[in-house]
């Protein structure tokens, strides 16, 4: 009996160590038994090679899951073309905007903890952006008929800008938030109220620095820097060990090159590098460096509606509710709309795309996208490292990700 107790224990401590590896690392199978032709989900490899050997691209990371598995994890090309280093499946990113979805899912568990409805006005928080005002196409401003509503930053229908766009306005933004020296977010967000919105609140859909705004409001209602608020309440829960606003002296190394187009469409290593650290604006809108793994973790807690491996961050129905469309027809993506934080597939005909409809995801400036589809229990990543921004290469992926879905 002894003996026999002592098999038992052994046995049960194997299986509690096999469960546990488990828990971290996903199996990697064939693509077949994910559902995908083993020969079509080449076609994605192939022309990822072809585009490094036209030195269109310097390199790329793909992953992507269904069911549960792994069914492609590739590292392609260069991480830095200058140097000739191959691109490794654990290089770090700087995912720009894939940092938005993030600050959403953080400001959405303090919603859940009461601190906020989401139709509240956001003078009530921050009452300097009370009165604000809109620009009207002659340059001059009249006062908003209506308040900025706290869904509205989730959705980008605030009236703010993020300085991307060709206008006058777009121009003081631009240099408002990214040509000045600001020591933290609040001084960041602090000159939005000081420029005037660029239409009424709630009336048209503008990419814009509201996450910023959502990243400020982080810290009023947590008492935290978003920083360790999203340390400590996503990433050590969801085991991102490689995501933050810094990256760790022994990781340095792993931060991919950032390359930038030539006139010949070809590229080059850009002079200006990202820094690695000394990041002191917990940013919304960007700011976070992640590896495909990590972001995959972040991205199955999505597909699993707030839950990953026994940690959950948010309930069924909040997801439920941040990923359907809440802007009519004011996303200018045919077949898009936008949630709380993310773009959402409304319809197959009109982008003449494959996909699926409920698919979210987001994108980040360095060319880094991703998508969730619930339908076909899958997470799509694909990381690259090059400027300006293209959407031509996240069509495509979805093309040939979907393309090769055959059961």
């Amino acid at each position: 009996m002894k003996h026999l107790n002592q098999l038992l224990l052994c046995l049960w401590t194997l299986l509690i160590f096999s469960h546990s590896i488990s828990a971290q690392e996903l199996p990697k199978v064939n693509p077949k038994q994910a559902g995908f032709s083993e020969e079509k989900l080449q076609h994605l490899s192939n022309y990822l090679n072809r585009e490094i050997e036209a030195k269109k691209l310097a390199g790329a990371v793909s992953l992507i899951m269904r069911n549960g598995a792994i069914a492609q994890h590739e590292s392609f090309g260069y991480s830095n073309l200058e140097e000739q280093l191959a691109m490794q499946k654990d290089q770090l990113f700087y995912i720009q905007s894939m940092t938005k979805p993030i600050i959403s899912i953080a400001f959405m568990m303090l919603y859940e903890e009461g601190h906020f409805d989401l139709n509240d006005p956001l003078e009530k928080y921050l009452p300097e952006f009370a009165d604000m005002q809109v620009q009207k196409e002659n340059g001059e401003t009249v006062k908003a008929e209506t308040p900025i509503l706290l869904w509205h930053l989730l959705s980008h229908t605030a009236g703010l800008s993020h300085g991307l766009g060709g206008s006058d306005l777009d121009r003081q933004y631009r240099e408002a938030l990214y040509m000045q020296q600001h020591a933290n977010i609040a001084e960041r967000v602090a000159v939005l109220h000081q420029l005037p919105l660029v239409g009424k609140p709630g009336e048209q859909w503008y990419y814009s620095a509201s996450p910023d705004v959502l990243s400020l409001l982080i810290e009023k209602f947590s008492g935290m820097s978003t920083a360790d608020f999203i340390q400590q309440r996503i990433f050590d829960p969801l085991g991102m060990k490689d995501t933050g606003y810094n990256t760790k002296k022994e990781n340095r190394e792993r931060v991919a090159g950032l390359h930038q187009k030539n006139q010949d469409g070809t590229l080059s290593l850009n002079q200006r590098q990202t820094p690695v650290e000394g990041h002191t604006i917990y940013g919304g809108t960007h700011g976070l460096f992640s590896t495909a793994t990590d972001y995959m973790r972040f991205a199955r807690m999505l597909l699993n509606k707030g839950e990953l491996e026994g940690n959950r961050l948010l309930s069924p129905k909040t997801i439920e509710l941040m990923t359907v469309n809440h802007v009519g027809d004011l996303y200018d993506d045919p077949g898009y709309g936008f949630g709380l934080g993310f773009s959402v597939r409304t319809d197959l005909a009109d982008p003449k795309i494959l996909g699926s409809e409920g698919t979210f995801g987001w994108s980040g400036a360095y060319n880094t996208y991703f998508f969730v589809d619930p339908e076909e229990d899958m997470v799509a990543i694909l990381m690259m490292q090059f400027a300006p921004y293209t959407n031509f290469y996240n069509k495509k992926f979805q093309q040939l990700v979907y393309q090769a879905l055959v059961d």
